[in-house]
């Protein structure tokens, strides 16, 4: 994927941030935090403004996901 990561690769972003962060409960981390987060993920290469709560949710969710699998 060339292109980069964009809000809408959830699941992708979701695990980068597993592999980065493996010890936080995502539940835990507070959505201004989780913006941050993920635009200083090397591979993101979206527009920082175009994120929005659904899509802070979606990413939550997977990243979620994947740590509740590693525990």
């Amino acid at each position: 994927m060339p292109a980069g990561l964009s809000w809408d690769h959830s699941e992708d972003i979701g695990i980068e941030l597993y592999e980065k962060f493996p010890n936080i409960d995502p539940l835990t981390v507070r959505f201004t935090d989780l913006h941050k987060w993920v635009t200083e993920l090397e591979d993101f290469a979206d527009d920082a403004a175009k994120s929005n709560e659904g899509k802070l949710e979606a990413i939550q969710m997977a990243w979620y996901e994947e740590w509740k699998d590693n525990q």
